[in-house]
């Protein structure tokens, strides 16, 4: 399966079994849809075959740019980078029997916020239920949970998520301690991530969490119109001034390094490179806006119609971010950061989050749900930390969750770097979790695109800085 498209002056073809990624001139980018064709079902493609095919192109190149082209695609598919069959399909076969360890969980140690962002899923912590904190003895037991059903593995993360986590921050502490008292006794190693709106965010606080979490995600949705429209007080007054200054402490003090700030944009903010763009004048290095997810009926959804817009707005971010670089100030953006080398292993790329399998969440009452967002949908209710799973059959349903599952991912370009997206998502806008939410796909093969875009452009500037030292 080959992609090719243009973008920020660039050619661009992407073997998308392969992985491999080619920046080519114009003869190459227009003669290879003719050549796939004749790719199909084997690599013993005769050079007279393929100049045949190119004969369509006669009047836009010279015959010899033509045979040098055709050499090239030739040269290609002979190493196996262009028109490479797929060979994960066999694979998912041994994969969905596999027996599967828990390696993360997502801890709902409160049920209870102290902001009232409009578009909260959990709605202000709630999660369709009853407001609650998660006791210690809860926790304890989700530790023990996880220790006991993670196997072999030896690293297992743990997640403090809300709600609003700052508001049960005594009970954090004391599983953080409990955790690391237990980890020597059955080789284990914890890394705790905190995800917090800032509000009770003060400097023991971030001594503690410097000291023992591996990643901090600090909520904001970028300028303060936006943030205070979207994440206000229960009171209605904005949370932007109060955190701001907070966050920018966390950054500097763990060395603009773990940790994010993560905001979304909704359809008050289409123009959010703008958010993004701010956020990096504020002096953060590792952003994440993410597209908000909601139903039509939401005033604040995006819509079908918003799609140009948006995907305008990922090539003008995707500009901004090389200017930075250029210019000294870098900054990372989450959906531009793309390992064209290594990358996932190939269980994730094609089984994605592991959610209801490897990462599960848990309820301040201890209840297990396959991922955050499925938490209070009774028909996801896996089983709870005193008798571990005891729906089997949820837990095989999202084992078998994976890129050849969905009928629209099969032939999508982007299958191997978004592993099928997101089966909350698919399940809330389908009713199944081998569907696809369809905007968000749209959004997500931009992303790529401008990342693989974005990775060209680099290649190139490294290569100019080499060639001006030589000189």
């Amino acid at each position: 399966m080959i992609h090719q498209y243009k973008n920020n002056g660039y050619n661009i073809v992407l073997d998308v079994n392969s992985g491999s990624v080619h920046v080519v001139d114009d003869v190459v980018y227009d003669l290879i849809p003719l050549a796939e064709p004749l790719f199909v079902n084997t690599k013993e493609v005769q050079k007279e075959a393929l100049l045949s095919a190119a004969t369509a192109l006669k009047d836009a190149y010279s015959a010899d740019a033509i045979e040098e082209a055709c050499d090239e695609i030739m040269e290609l598919a002979a190493e196996e980078m262009l028109f490479t069959p797929d060979v994960y399909r066999d694979y998912i076969i041994d994969f969905k029997k596999r027996s599967t360890v828990v390696k993360a969980l997502c801890l709902h140690i409160a049920h209870d916020c102290n902001l009232a962002c409009k578009y909260c899923f959990a709605e202000e912590g709630e999660y369709h239920g009853r407001r609650a904190l998660m006791s210690f003895e809860v926790g304890k037991k989700a530790l023990d949970f996880l220790v006991a059903n993670s196997g072999n593995r030896v690293n297992l993360e743990v997640d403090f998520f809300g709600g609003e986590p700052l508001m049960n921050w005594q009970v954090v502490k004391d599983l953080v301690l409990y955790g690391r008292s237990i980890e020597k006794e059955h080789n284990k190693k914890f890394r705790f991530t905190l995800t917090t709106n800032g509000i009770l965010l003060n400097d023991d606080i971030l001594e503690f969490a410097n000291r023992e979490m591996g990643n901090i995600v600090l909520s904001i949705d970028g300028r303060k119109e936006i943030n205070d429209l979207m994440r206000p007080h229960r009171g209605g007054q904005g949370s932007y001034d109060e955190i701001v200054p907070k966050f920018q402490k966390v950054a500097e003090s763990r060395h603009q390094m773990n940790y994010y700030v993560r905001g979304t944009f909704t359809r008050n903010n289409l123009d959010f490179s703008e958010d993004v763009k701010h956020l990096a004048e504020l002096g953060f290095q590792q952003i994440s806006v993410e597209p908000v997810v909601a139903q039509p009926t939401d005033d604040y959804a995006l819509r079908d119609e918003d799609i140009p817009k948006l995907l305008e707005e990922y090539d003008k971010l995707a500009k901004y971010y090389l200017e930075k670089r250029k210019a000294g100030k870098p900054f990372n953006f989450f959906h531009f950061m793309i390992d064209l080398e290594g990358g996932p292993c190939v269980a994730k790329r094609l089984s994605g989050c592991g959610s209801g399998t490897e990462y599960l969440a848990v309820t301040p009452w201890g209840d297990l749900y396959p991922c955050h967002q499925f938490v209070g949908n009774e028909d996801f209710l896996l089983g709870n930390v005193d008798e571990g799973i005891v729906r089997t059959d949820i837990r095989d349903e999202f084992k078998c969750c994976n890129v050849y599952a969905k009928e629209k991912c099969k032939d999508c370009f982007a299958k191997f770097y978004c592993s099928g997206g997101c089966a909350a998502n698919s399940y809330n806008f389908h009713g199944n979790i081998n569907d696809a939410y369809d905007l968000g796909c749209e959004l997500q093969r931009k992303r790529i695109e401008c990342a693989i875009m974005i990775k060209a452009a680099l290649a190139d500037n490294e290569k100019e800085n080499e060639e001006n030292e030589e000189e």
